[in-house]
């Protein structure tokens, strides 16, 4: 079984270097310099209708170059220039039918295979620590939430327990080092006397999740970790 996942990978990696270089082969000579070749395959797998779909896409300096078509086993030249590596790579019909086999059914056997031994762990929840950050006294108030898993969640800012759409600064949803993921969410206090402080919350949900994490604008919280967070079922 060794010996055969050895041949199969080195039989793989002589036909994905073979179609890199034929893009090499219809573009070097036209150019000169270094330049970088990119791509993507894989495939996408519906559990509930147990549609599959496969890709294979190259990039040639940053640009969409040429893509596979699973459904005639043939190349689509997406620049001018990749035409002849099409030719070339069509001609190659035991190729053609080598990628779509391992689109349409190598890949999704490996993705169910993997879907069903880490379903438990790909569909954890864990909710996030959420602390509010303020670089100086002038600055804007930042709700950040990390830990949190999936991605799917929501942070806002609201007053009086209605959300806030003004004065507030959305930040992408990055991953963390672990797998988890973090927000934040900016809220600009420089209209806002002390007194009303206490009217704003910082909210988040997790999709999937009942409770939702409120975290109060009180002035000892900030940039700090102490007082805890109120949970409450929603």
């Amino acid at each position: 079984q060794s010996s055969h996942n050895v041949q199969y990978f080195q039989y793989h990696l002589s036909n994905e270097c073979f179609i890199c270089e034929s893009v090499l082969i219809t573009v070097s000579v036209s150019v000169s310099g270094v330049h970088v070749v990119q791509v993507v395959g894989g495939c996408e797998w519906d559990d509930e209708t147990d549609e599959v779909k496969g890709f294979v896409q190259f990039g040639y300096d940053g640009e969409d170059f040429k893509e596979f078509d699973p459904n005639t086993s043939t190349w689509i030249a997406l620049r001018p220039e990749a035409f002849p590596a099409k030719l070339l790579l069509d001609a190659n019909k035991e190729l053609g039918i080598e990628i779509k086999t391992v689109l349409i059914q190598t890949f999704p056997e490996q993705l169910k295979k993997y879907v069903k031994y880490w379903r438990s762990f790909l569909l954890r929840t864990e909710l996030p620590s959420v602390s509010l950050l303020q670089k100086t006294p002038s600055s804007p108030v930042s709700c950040l939430s990390t830990g949190f898993y999936p991605h799917r969640a929501s942070l806002v800012w609201r007053k009086d327990g209605e959300e806030l759409h003004e004065e507030v600064d959305h930040g992408e949803i990055l991953p963390n080092h672990d797998g988890t993921f973090q927000m934040s969410v900016d809220l600009n206090l420089s209209s806002v006397t002390p007194e009303d402080w206490t009217r704003y919350d910082c909210v988040f949900q997790l999709s999937g999740v009942n409770e939702e994490i409120i975290t109060r604008l009180e002035k000892d919280r900030i940039r700090t970790n102490e007082g805890k967070s109120e949970i409450r079922g929603c």
